[in-house]
């Protein structure tokens, strides 16, 4: 149901990862093309409200520690915090709020329940699994993976009579970031035909991660067969540097090493610079989604109908996983699942360097300018 009346003054409640925040933006922008005039607050988290810097579909961001009230012996320490943020929220007088989490377990939904009816706004939507009794307009959830995150929140923003008919994962870097990368670039030493490859995959789960062995053979693979030369990424997650040396390491040409510890900002601008990216489930690929990139993406025990490359559907981006009874085993349905994966990670073991290769060949082929047709392109 639409209001009667365009509220003011918004509220985004996002308080995730990263790569999470970023699926968000295109929600954000639905909201300030409905609402120009509104002021769009979003409360986020301390390690991912810089995704937000420069973007003009954001009036404020109010940073939060949703991580100090994990489990309930936590939250009774952490109570004071809450309570001051539920003051300065009913301060704020927001007409509407937005929640963009899935209602997964009964302690939050106890906490999402209690931020949303202390904000003091009257508007609330989100999405509803049968727990969201406390909002007031709500979207059918079918549980992770019944469609892409970004269109789980494009549906909240939905509630309200806000669209974005051409959605895009939106990071905007500054002139600074954009030298920074291009200094970075140039230090490492890199030409124009480069391929990003990157073995990590944050700090969620670690069990995402395709085996290093077979990331450096498609660094020998991308090399040989498609004439780019690999660039292995490390992310700013621990043990992602060791683990980018010992890809080029392992790779019979060798390959040089890229720590990507800036702003996400800086990351986006180094990473336009690439040709192509292959990586595991992660915010970094989200970014290199962003920067345009052809993707090629490995899932195992994540569900990548949900967190795949955006558009899933795009010629451009490709999943590569096996399709087994028990994957994926993370995120599913309306549970948290195994983030902890299984010993065997059969699902990860079962993709091929000789897989990834072919569908980093589709992707390119995609992204590649059509021929011009005979005695049209020499023309004067």
């Amino acid at each position: 149901m639409i209001p009667a009346m365009a509220p003011q003054r918004l509220l985004v409640v996002k308080l995730a990862t990263l790569g999470d925040l970023l699926l968000a933006t295109p929600a954000l922008r639905a909201l300030r093309r409905a609402f120009p005039p509104a002021h769009v607050t979003v409360l986020a988290t301390a390690a991912s409200a810089v995704v937000l810097d420069g973007n003009d579909a954001v009036d404020q961001v109010i940073v939060f520690d949703k991580y100090a009230f994990d489990r309930p012996s936590d939250a009774l320490r952490a109570l004071p915090r809450a309570l001051r943020l539920a003051a300065r929220l009913r301060q704020e007088r927001f007409e509407a709020l937005l929640l963009l989490h899935h209602l997964t377990t009964a302690w939050g939904t106890l906490k999402y329940a209690a931020l949303a009816l202390s904000s003091g706004a009257p508007l609330r939507a989100g999405l509803d699994n049968g727990r969201g009794l406390f909002l007031t307009h709500r979207a059918p959830d079918g549980g992770f993976g019944a469609r892409h995150e970004v269109d789980q929140w494009r549906a909240v923003a939905a509630l309200l009579g806000a669209t974005n008919p051409a959605p895009r994962l939106e990071l905007f870097p500054t002139e600074a970031d954009q030298r920074a990368a291009e200094r970075h670039w140039r230090e490492l030493g890199l030409g124009e035909a480069v391929a990003a490859i990157h073995p990590g995959c944050g700090t969620f789960s670690p069990a995402r991660r395709w085996y290093p062995q077979r990331f450096a053979e498609v660094a020998d693979l991308v090399r040989q067969r498609l004439g780019l030369q690999p660039l292995i990424l490390a992310g700013p997650a621990p043990g992602e540097a060791e683990l980018a040396q010992q890809v080029a390491a392992a790779s019979r040409g060798g390959a040089p090493v890229a720590l990507l510890r800036g702003r996400p900002q800086q990351t986006l601008a180094f990473l336009h610079h690439c040709q192509l990216f292959v990586g595991n489930d992660s915010g970094l690929m989200h970014l290199a989604t962003a920067a345009e990139l052809p993707v090629v993406a490995v899932f195992g025990p994540s569900n990548d109908h949900a967190w795949g490359p955006y558009p899933l559907e795009s010629p451009r981006h490709a999943v590569v996983r096996a399709r087994l009874a028990c994957s994926p085993c993370i995120h599913v349905g309306h549970r948290f699942g195994t983030p902890q994966g299984c010993p065997a990670r059969t699902c990860l073991d079962l993709v091929t360097s000789q897989q990834v290769l072919a569908a980093a060949e589709r992707v390119l082929a995609a992204a590649a300018p059509p021929a011009q047709p005979s005695g049209v392109g020499g023309l004067r």
